[in-house]
């Protein structure tokens, strides 16, 4: 299964020069904890960072930073680390681990931003395939005992 099957097409972006304030707010609007910083070139949008909900409590908050002294750019992650959509997810599964990263944008083969993988989605994958799976020995059993009867 490939990353582009199970990513979320529905990210929450915004430019470095946005507001920590406003980043906070699309947050708690859209209930995500992340918001993909992003740089517009050819009306496409390209990742170039990522504001959490975590920096925001451990970089500014905890800091004691002004909101209104920095921006998304100051706070952002600078280290992106990005999966493709062709990229199998299991191969992710171990970048994401390897980084200590929750959330990955998902981009094209161009660069450009497609969707977001969290580990939200890997675990409702994850979690629909178990069930998959239980079905199937209940019915490996339900089948076992009608053929005694």
């Amino acid at each position: 299964m490939d990353v582009g099957e199970i990513c979320n097409r529905e990210v929450v972006v915004m430019g470095k020069q946005g507001s920590i304030r406003e980043a906070a707010q699309l947050m708690r609007e859209f209930h995500v904890g992340d918001i993909v910083v992003v740089e517009e070139r050819s009306h496409q949008r390209y990742p170039i960072g990522i504001l959490t909900d975590r920096d925001l409590v451990i970089e500014i908050l905890a800091n004691d930073v002004d909101v209104d002294a920095v921006d998304v750019g100051d706070a952002m992650s600078f280290d992106l680390v990005t999966a493709r959509e062709d990229d199998s997810v299991w191969d992710t599964i171990k970048r994401m681990r390897n980084k200590g990263v929750r959330r990955m944008p998902v981009v094209d083969q161009r660069g450009v931003l497609t969707g977001i993988l969290a580990m939200d989605d890997l675990i409702e994958m994850l979690a629909e395939q178990l069930t998959d799976v239980a079905a199937l020995i209940v019915q490996e059993q339900k089948r076992e005992r009608q053929l005694r009867n």
